[in-house]
């Protein structure tokens, strides 16, 4: 009877291994033989700006077609060129390439995905400050999963941060080296739990100075379990960072923080979100900020044709 939940543990855990072995399995041979599409921009109707990024936009759009809804990444092929992230790009789009179909223009190259109707992480933390330490828990949960995919896969992040985490219909988040993605969920927790983020002053070499010192300062509402996680995740010292120790993502979920966590039923979504978007139907932008639109221009003549050959 005492072994009972010890087996049930250890019976997850090799679950997992196994799933994590089958999605590399999957992932590698759509890598190695990526899926051909034959989309083009007259098939899409362009509705509504829903964010706007260094070298493009990401716009609703609707198949005119099927009328499904879509999100398309719109990406100017000489700003990626003159920012120096052509195989950023290309690796971007080949990643994506099994939950989305690209193409491109003389002028833009185009990623269509999932709408995601929930808006951003972070205008719902702007509008309420800062959430519950149970509310940020049932993300960072999510977060902590998303990543042990990606590491199975041998594939890191980098770009954490609430404005790239999108909340779906039921309130759940969408779906160097890998130590990077684990202080960057520690920067996210601080930030969900507090409402501002570990490390901020008015230049950026103040912000790598306070990085760089090891030395985070806590609100007094964080509980001690919390501050403990933190610790370990923002900790600078990469042979001492959780996550990135010999018992790897295990450390983190094992954590007393996470002592509540069901992480089969969190990866089930059976778990009641703390949050869920009112969402009026297909098309519903009303979780999302207002941008100033703007015409898609599209060039007589082919620009970076060499650059994106592979695109």
């Amino acid at each position: 009877m005492g072994n009972a939940p010890t087996a049930r543990k250890g019976s997850e855990m090799e679950s997992v291994k196994e799933f994590l072995v089958k999605a590399k399995e999957d992932f590698l041979k759509k890598w190695e033989i990526p899926a051909q599409n034959t989309a083009g921009l007259e098939q899409f109707e362009r509705l509504k700006t829903l964010g706007t990024g260094s070298f493009g936009r990401v716009m609703l759009v609707k198949h005119k077609e099927t009328g499904q809804h879509y999100a398309m990444k719109i990406l100017n092929k000489q700003k990626v060129v003159k920012l120096k992230q052509i195989e950023h790009t290309l690796n971007e789009k080949r990643i994506l390439q099994a939950v989305s179909f690209p193409f491109l223009d003389n002028t833009n190259l185009y990623m269509v995905m999932e709408y995601v109707p929930g808006g951003e992480m972070f205008s719902h933390l702007r509008r309420i400050g800062r959430f519950s330490e149970p509310h940020a828990r049932f993300y960072a949960a999510q977060i902590v999963l998303t990543f042990e995919y990606l590491h199975a896969l041998d594939l890191i992040y980098r770009d954490l941060k609430p404005e790239n985490l999108l909340i779906d219909q039921q309130g759940y988040i969408q779906g160097y080296n890998k130590a990077v993605d684990w202080w960057a969920l520690g920067v996210l927790v601080y930030e969900m739990a507090a409402g501002y983020p570990p490390f901020f002053a008015d230049q950026p070499i103040q912000i790598y100075e306070k990085i760089v010192s090891g030395k985070v300062r806590f609100p007094s509402h964080f509980s001690s379990d919390l501050k403990d996680l933190l610790r370990n995740l923002l900790q600078v010292d990469l042979t001492k960072r959780y996550g990135n120790l010999k018992n790897g993502v295990n450390d983190i979920k094992g954590h007393k923080w996470f002592a509540t966590t069901d992480w089969i039923a969190i990866y089930q979504k059976k778990v009641e979100a703390p949050f869920v978007p009112k969402f009026k139907g297909p098309g519903d932008t009303s979780n999302f900020d207002d941008y100033e639109e703007e015409e898609i221009r599209v060039s007589f003549n082919e620009k970076c044709a060499k650059e994106f050959a592979e695109f």
